[in-house]
């Protein structure tokens, strides 16, 4: 992240005194063209940072230099601070140490105002490292292989171009390039097993950037269709938590109306059996029919097993 950089160069320089071009290239595991042009962008914002050439040469701040807090209001140190925060905690961004720094500097020492858990209740260790895991694939451009487990329910090995994460309804995805199906296809983490990461490289400049509504199952193109629901007051939290409040409409006996959208595929049958009596699917009629159907086949298996 430059804006990380930036201040790093800046602290690393005024331990050092001075550092050559290939010095911060090498601690920031970056080119020394990319060095370059983050000595230029801090000269432009009026920070006195000079390189000179020769034996004994390097990039250097003069020695009357401070960098002076006042010049950012108190909003926007607090703005910076809680967004290194955030950034920490979801392991995006492994800052701790130019955290401390920061507050330090700004005089603030209060406790993390966020707390991220990407995990289920009861789980934790396992997912989170296999978040991490396919963040560092996506940063090293490293073809990852996996066993994916389909809403069809079929479980299938998988070879993918890691291109991005995307947290989307409640759960966090991975987009890439599929090696299988030779397409873009989006994979929710939760459903992933067996992940490794190979020793394959790939360039993400051959590959288009995923949407993250385009095929959130595989061999999937999801076709946005109208559902409206009615809520119970009991249930009426459910509709809180899985629909966007421009979409809900109180009624004056406690209940909800809900009028949104939806992909008619399996995994959304389940959602609404989850629902149990709590929610009442007012249209479209199909969805009505399939409900029922799944319903008698859930009391048939039961029956069988008398």
């Amino acid at each position: 992240m430059q804006i990380s950089r930036l201040f790093k160069i800046v602290y690393l320089l005024q331990d050092k005194k001075q550092m050559t071009a290939k010095e911060l290239a090498d601690y920031f595991e970056v080119s020394t063209r990319t060095i370059l042009r983050d000595i230029n962008t801090l000269s432009e914002a009026g920070i006195p940072v000079y390189t000179t050439q020769g034996k004994g040469g390097g990039i250097f701040i003069m020695d009357h230099f401070i960098l002076n807090k006042t010049t950012i209001s108190k909003e926007e140190q607090e703005r910076i601070l809680f967004a290194l925060q955030s950034l920490v905690q979801t392991e995006q961004l492994e800052e701790n140490e130019l955290l401390t720094k920061l507050q330090t500097f700004f005089q603030n020492t209060k406790s993390s105002w966020i707390e991220v858990d990407f995990s289920r209740w009861g789980f934790g260790k396992v997912e989170k490292k296999q978040f991490h895991s396919i963040k560092e694939a996506i940063l090293q451009r490293r073809v990852i292989s996996f066993d994916y487990a389909s809403s069809y329910g079929e479980t299938v090995g998988r070879r993918v171009n890691p291109l991005r994460l995307v947290f989307k309804r409640n759960a966090w995805y991975l987009q890439g390039y599929c090696q299988w199906r030779e397409d873009y296809r989006t994979f929710r983490i939760s459903r992933i097993s067996n992940m490794k990461i190979t020793d394959e490289i790939f360039q993400p400049e051959d590959f288009e950037e995923a949407s993250p509504d385009i095929n959130i199952m595989p061999g999937f193109t999801p076709d946005l269709s109208r559902l409206v629901l009615e809520f119970t007051k009991e249930a009426a939290y459910r509709a809180y938590d899985d629909f966007a409040a421009e979409e809900i409409t109180k009624r004056a006996d406690g209940s909800l109306l809900v009028d949104s959208k939806a992909i008619f595929e399996p995994g959304f049958y389940d959602y609404l059996l989850s629902l149990g009596k709590g929610v009442r699917v007012i249209e479209p009629e199909f969805v009505k029919d399939e409900l029922l159907k799944l319903i008698e086949e859930i009391k048939n298996n039961y029956a069988n097993l008398m």
